[in-house]
C-alpha cells in the first residue's frame, strides 16, 4: 500500500464527515465543488473536513481509484463514500443527507460550538 493509499485511509477514518473538492468551502475552484461545500455547511453547521484536491495531485490521483468514483467533489460520511454533487443535490432535497449527517454528528458526539 502506498503512501498516499494510507494517508486517503486515515483521513477518511479520521474524519467522519470528508468532502474531497477542488479549493476549499470559501474559495471553491469549481462549481460542483461550489453546490457541495454549500449544501454541506447548511446541513452540518459546517462540521466537516475538506481537502483541496487541487494542491494535493496525490490525492487526486488515487482517491478515484480507491472509490470507484472518477470525479470530483467526493463526499465521504462516516468511512462511505455517497457520491459528488448530484447525488448530494439529490440527497439533500429529499432530506436524506440531513438525515445522515445528524446521525453521523450524533454518533461522533459533534455538537454546535
Amino acid at each position: 500500500m502506498t503512501f498516499t493509499i494510507k494517508k486517503i485511509k486515515k483521513q477518511i477514518t479520521d474524519n467522519p464527515i470528508i468532502l474531497y473538492m477542488k479549493g476549499s468551502p470559501t474559495l471553491p475552484n469549481c462549481g460542483f465543488s461550489a453546490k457541495a461545500a454549500h449544501i454541506l455547511s447548511a446541513c452540518s453547521n459546517k462540521h466537516f473536513t475538506y481537502i483541496d484536491v487541487l494542491v494535493n495531485p496525490d490525492i487526486r490521483t488515487e482517491l478515484p481509484k480507491i472509490a470507484g468514483w472518477p470525479t470530483f467533489p467526493q463526499l465521504w460520511i462516516d468511512g462511505n463514500l455517497i457520491g459528488g454533487c448530484d447525488i448530494i443535490i439529490d440527497l439533500y432535497r429529499t432530506g436524506e443527507l440531513q438525515n445522515l449527517i445528524n446521525k453521523t454528528l450524533a454518533k461522533h458526539n459533534i455538537k454546535d460550538l
